[in-house]
């Protein structure tokens, strides 16, 4: 692997954790929403799907095969942000007969937004960034080191 690509790796792994952390932060900050403006119903959680981002030089299998085999690898990318809806996880459903969202049972229904799994999830998401950064320092401190060999 070069020089510069195993800092492009890391710099895309730096993206999609940043993205994620973001995506993480805004289910936390809707925990308790219980309508949002462009459709009916309460917020719904939102995951970030990653997929790996290879390299498609050529068109034919034979040159795709070829290119992938030869790289190590080229990175992440984000696929694309998922909403979660209540078949993947269930909203919780709350007595209020007083707020102005209840049903005409007086139930609530609240995001499907777990705080502590998203804490998790952000504890996750900042650990991979912070060693993809490293990475990152490593890789220059290595090239910088070879300089100095040189002189």
């Amino acid at each position: 692997m070069r020089f510069l690509s195993s800092i492009d790796v890391s710099a895309s792994g730096l993206t999609a954790q940043r993205l994620r952390m973001d995506t993480i932060a805004n289910n936390m900050a809707s925990a308790e929403a219980t309508r949002v403006a462009n459709r009916p119903g309460p917020y719904r959680r939102q995951v970030v799907l990653f997929e790996a981002r290879t390299p498609q030089k050529g068109s034919n299998f034979a040159s795709i095969f070829k290119n992938t085999m030869q790289s190590a690898g080229s990175g992440v990318r984000v696929r694309q942000i998922k909403e979660l809806d209540d078949n993947d996880s269930a909203f919780r459903r709350v007595y209020e007969p007083s707020h102005p969202d209840a049903d005409e049972n007086g139930y609530v229904t609240y995001p499907n937004v777990n705080i502590v799994e998203e804490m998790i999830n952000m504890i996750s998401a900042t650990r991979s960034y912070e060693a993809n950064a490293k990475v990152i320092e490593a890789t220059k401190g290595m090239a910088t080191r070879a300089l100095d060999i040189g002189r």
